[in-house]
């Protein structure tokens, strides 16, 4: 699951993944995350940390309260270094922009493994 707000980015990622043979959903805003995240009960949840007016760490520390999706890798993403916040909040990884599809594919796969 792809929760971004960005069009360009929602419709770049989703190519890529479906082309590594991913089924991608996505949540484009930020009311749309938790309906369509238990609904659709993603393997992986890429998460932008600013998703319109929206915290993405907030968001991330509600899901991980969350009893359908506390179990659930997240992998935040940012173009500033919050990595560490990220962590704090619950990520299982982080990946800053812009990253290369390798980096994004690797990030994915060994947090889903």
């Amino acid at each position: 699951m792809i929760v971004d707000d960005d069009r360009t980015m929602n419709t770049l990622l989703q190519t890529l993944l479906e082309l590594d043979g991913f089924s991608v959903v996505l949540a484009p805003r930020a009311e749309l995350i938790f309906p369509t995240a238990v609904a659709e009960k993603p393997d992986v949840i890429l998460m932008d940390v600013h998703i319109g007016e929206a915290d993405g760490l907030e968001i991330l520390h509600q899901m991980r309260q969350h009893p359908d999706l506390s179990r659930v890798p997240v992998v935040m993403s940012s173009g500033m270094d919050l990595e560490e916040q990220c962590e704090q909040a619950g990520a299982n990884a982080f990946i800053l922009k812009p990253y290369p599809p390798e980096q994004l594919l690797a990030t994915l796969n060994k947090v889903m493994a």
